[in-house]
């Protein structure tokens, strides 16, 4: 009865446990439900606020572009307006040009010929004065005449007559100032490239002188420039002296060649020497030509001298009446000397033996001489067809129209062919004269010789 009671008692417990959570779990919802209808219902306000705002905001934006529209097309209708009137006064201002240059043409028809002889003139002397001397000390002058040519070529623009007067001035003043010996401070550029302030010496348009150097002008470098090659000492003693002078006729060496003198002087001091030209167009087959000939003249004159000495020795011996070894001539006296009791035949042929023993040495080096003076020309020869290949291969590459692409091997077969005939020339001389040495002393054995053969035979007639 106890456990029944006690079990009630549970199920009755459990029971009012889930209708309380009921009841509780039933009144949440409702709650949640009112709530979210007032969040709702505030805001569908706010959206109707928001929207009513914005269609304001779009009302105003609109009116704001109907006002920049209506601005907008006011404005392109004024500028419609201004371009017509532009476009009116363009073509006014277009008719009033052509009808201003036709009256321009019809008052310079009697000027023209007038005006095409000064464009022509100062054409010309356009060039006289971009490089002449004198413009060195009157700067200006060529730009000057580009104005005042375009201005005299233009069809719009009329030359003034000052501008006439002042190149009239100019002519003027090239013709005088080319009869004049002045000085002046100028600006003069050094071979090294610095340039300094110098008391120059100019003379006439021929050429100009500072501190004993002459000078030269182009009108590129806008100054003097001192020429990187000076004259001979004579002519700028001559110069110095001029610029040390103050009065008193003096002579001085100038160039008048040329359309603006001093043309001929620089191109002649520019001119390479002999030297020069060897060391920079003969290469390699030049320089071996050059050491053989060299060779060949050392070995002649060695040669030379030494039968010189020997010619003095066999002189001496033949005046001397006792034989000597240290000549030809006194060893083949020897000889007979030492063969007294030798029939003539004999002693002819001992003697003869002598005389080519004592040969070759006279001879040394003459067959050296001869091969280099035949080389000499060959080597030259050789040097002229490998310049002749190196002109033809730049003539393939580069085509035949700048020759001075070419000057380099020309110059290489030229430079070669006069360097083999000045080695072969002087070796072939060498050659011809220590030989005569030779055969003159050879000569003198075989004179000597056979007066000795002459004497043993009429000695030998006799005693028979």
């Amino acid at each position: 009865m106890k456990k029944n009671i006690i079990k009630l008692a549970g199920i009755s417990f459990t029971g009012l446990f889930l209708a309380v959570s009921t009841q509780a779990f039933a009144q949440q919802p409702a709650a949640n439900l009112a709530e979210l209808l007032r969040n709702v219902e505030q805001n569908r306000v706010l959206e109707s606020a928001d929207a009513r705002e914005r269609e304001q905001r779009f009302q105003q934006q609109v009116n704001q572009q109907q006002q920049i529209l209506q601005e907008t097309r006011t404005a392109i209708t004024q500028e419609e307006a201004e371009n017509a009137r532009l476009e009116g006064v363009f073509d006014a201002n277009r008719q009033l040009l052509t009808e201003r240059r036709a009256q321009l043409r019809e008052v310079r028809a009697n000027l023209n010929e007038l005006l095409g002889t000064i464009q022509g003139v100062a054409g010309d002397f356009r060039g006289v004065f971009e490089n002449s001397l004198i413009s060195a000390q009157y700067p200006g002058r060529s730009e000057f005449l580009d104005n005042f040519i375009t201005r005299v070529a233009s069809d719009t623009e009329q030359v003034r007559v000052d501008e006439i007067e002042r190149f009239w001035f100019y002519m003027q003043q090239e013709l005088v100032e080319s009869g004049r010996v002045v000085r002046y401070q100028g600006t003069v550029g050094l071979p090294s490239g610095e340039q300094e302030t110098r008391t120059i010496t100019r003379i006439g348009s021929f050429n100009a002188i500072a501190n004993g150097d002459y000078l030269s002008y182009t009108g590129a470098v806008g100054h003097l420039q001192v020429l990187p090659r000076q004259p001979s000492a004579d002519v700028v003693g001559r110069a110095t002296a001029l610029e040390n002078a103050q009065s008193g006729i003096l002579r001085v060496g100038i160039d008048p060649t040329g359309a603006l003198g001093g043309s001929l002087m620089a191109n002649l001091i520019n001119f390479p020497t002999a030297a020069e030209q060897v060391r920079d167009n003969s290469g390699t087959i030049g320089f071996a030509i050059i050491g053989l000939g060299i060779i060949g003249v050392l070995v002649g004159l060695l040669r030379s001298f030494i039968l010189t000495l020997v010619s003095a020795k066999v002189s001496a011996q033949i005046k001397s009446g006792k034989a000597n070894k240290n000549n030809p001539l006194g060893r083949v006296l020897l000889v007979a000397e030492s063969n007294p009791n030798v029939d003539t035949e004999t002693l002819e042929l001992k003697l003869g033996e002598a005389i080519l023993q004592e040969t070759p040495a006279l001879e040394r080096l003459l067959t050296m001489i001869k091969i280099i003076s035949t080389i000499a020309p060959l080597m030259g020869l050789l040097g002229t067809v490998t310049g002749m290949i190196q002109v033809f291969q730049q003539i393939t590459v580069y085509g035949a129209g700048d020759p001075t692409i070419m000057a380099g091997g020309i110059s290489m077969a030229l430079m070669t062919t006069v360097l083999g005939i000045v080695a072969a020339i002087p070796c072939i001389l060498m050659h011809a004269w220590v030989k005569s040495k030779s055969d003159r002393i050879i000569h003198v054995l075989e004179e000597q010789a056979t007066g000795i053969i002459a004497k043993k035979a009429e000695a030998s007639g006799k005693q028979a």
